[in-house]
């Protein structure tokens, strides 16, 4: 083993000892104590949105810093807005009547792994929630990222200085490495995972209780009695937003024969760019690696910048390319993830053949993850709610918006989880209420509540005899035991 991995394993113990002392202390303080100290980091953050979207924008070259402020405002100013009225501190129900109380209990150290997609988000994110819930956080960020999110890390650190709290609350891995991430999942009391399927995999596999995600392959169904306008207005301000780096961003457009040409029309006036013949291939040829996957290269680049790398020429305005794929799985690029300004484009038939493509294109990478419906048929919208094997049924709504809980109530979150079909411990956005325990204090019943028990006991036993008599007339005859 290398001495960089000997001193990464060592680093990550350090760290995790140190946070475990720090959450000790921080375990004492009340509901409003902690509450305030969310309150002061979560303004800070606000207020810094805009420097960390540029620093994220410039050290990994992927995504646009005005959306990235948009995501670090969401991380901070609207968590904070939604977490605030929150009890995860001490006693947080009482039923007096059924004489039971339940007591939040933080869950520990919690491991943070961090994508480079949406790094400074994701690591303000994850800072506040784990101190709500009376948490440390340690964070092992991407190295693509590690500035950034290491930047985050230096101001949260900054308030609890100044609030006479131990920095050690909440800390980052200087030297990132397999090894050593893998022990600090090992020597964590939980792993608060964002990232790719690898990532997440070894998250569940490292023997510590995690909280991951799968991949969002999402697919985005136009049906013929959509506002065909509206629903392409916000299917291209959700791809195209930090261009397309946000996992539940549409992947791919299904719709009617009915309506497609007015689709297509929709599409181009409003940026989309359809890719035929030779310039079709070339974009295809950057699209993926040799062996399969994404190709990092055009991870959070806008259309300019793709038809550049792939040598093509496209309007200056163009905001998406687009391609009518005819198939799912390999040889199908357009029906993968892309998490840039691509997106694959599907006629099908009716309603019914959208169902079944959607639910393939789920399968091709996206499964458990989330899928979108423009339409104004309720019956039509309930069926795909019941069919689809997602998490979240996205409706008349930007699909990358409407996920992380900006365009909708759903809770603000970047780490959206998947489910058990998706390779996931749980379906919902994940957030503060996943990252403590329940201590159940019950009392024991009276002896009246003993009483009405016997009589159901009793109850039963009549009825069980009407029932052998009534057989009994019907002549039947029990099997001899």
């Amino acid at each position: 083993m290398a001495d960089k991995d000997l001193a990464s394993i060592q680093e990550a113990r350090d760290l995790v000892r140190s946070a475990r002392i720090a959450q000790r202390d921080f375990a004492k303080l009340d509901q409003g104590q902690v509450d305030q100290v969310v309150q002061a980091i979560a303004k800070v953050l606000t207020a810094m949105a805009e420097d960390l979207a540029r620093l994220a924008v410039e050290e990994t070259g992927y995504g646009n810093w005005q959306d990235k402020k948009k995501k670090n405002q969401l991380a901070s100013e609207k968590l904070y807005e939604h977490i605030s009225g929150l009890k995860t501190i001490g006693v947080i129900d009482e039923d007096r009547e059924k004489k039971i109380t339940k007591i939040a209990i933080p869950a520990g150290v919690i491991t943070a792994l961090v994508p480079s997609t949406n790094p400074t988000s994701t690591a303000i994110y994850k800072s506040l929630i784990a101190l709500k819930a009376g948490n440390a956080i340690v964070f092992s960020p991407h190295p693509s990222a590690q500035n950034c999110i290491g930047k985050v890390v230096a101001i949260v650190r900054q308030v609890l200085n100044e609030m006479k709290l131990s920095e050690d609350l909440v800390s980052m891995v200087r030297m990132p490495t397999l090894d050593g991430t893998g022990e600090l999942m090992r020597q964590s009391d939980l792993i608060l995972a964002t990232g790719g399927p690898a990532m997440v995999k070894a998250a569940y596999s490292s023997g510590t209780p995690a909280l991951g995600v799968g991949s969002g392959n999402v697919p985005v169904f136009i049906e013929k009695s959509a506002d065909i306008q509206t629903a392409v207005r916000l299917i291209m301000s959700s791809k195209t937003f930090d261009y397309g780096t946000v996992c539940s961003s549409e992947q791919a457009i299904v719709t009617e024969e009915a309506i497609a040409s007015q689709v297509k029309k929709a599409l181009i006036a409003q940026g989309g760019v359809f890719l035929e013949g030779a310039a079709a291939e070339k974009v295809k040829a950057i699209m993926q690696r040799p062996g399969g996957g994404m190709n990092p290269a055009i991870v959070g680049k806008p259309a300019s910048e793709l038809a550049r790398m792939a040598d093509i020429e496209i309007p200056a305005d163009a905001r998406l390319l687009l391609y009518e794929e005819q198939g799912v799985g390999r040889g199908y690029p357009f029906s993968y993830e892309k998490l840039t300004a691509l997106m694959g484009f599907y006629v099908v038939r009716d309603w019914q053949a959208a169902d079944e493509l959607c639910i393939k294109l789920l399968h091709n990478g996206g499964l458990g993850h989330s899928m979108a419906i423009h339409s104004k048929d309720e019956a039509i919208i309930r069926h795909f709610s019941l069919t689809q094997p997602v998490s979240r049924v996205l409706v008349n709504t930007p699909s990358t918006q409407g996920a992380v809980g900006i365009s909708t109530n759903l809770d603000p979150s970047f780490t959206l989880g998947c489910g058990t079909v998706g390779g996931s411990s749980t379906t919902d956005n994940v957030g503060t209420q996943h990252l403590f325990n329940f201590r159940y204090v019950a009392y024991g019943l009276e002896e009246t509540t003993r009483q009405s028990s016997d009589n159901r006991a009793v109850d039963i036993e009549t009825i069980t005899n009407l029932v052998l008599a009534q057989l009994e007339k019907m002549n039947y005859v029990p099997p001899v035991t």
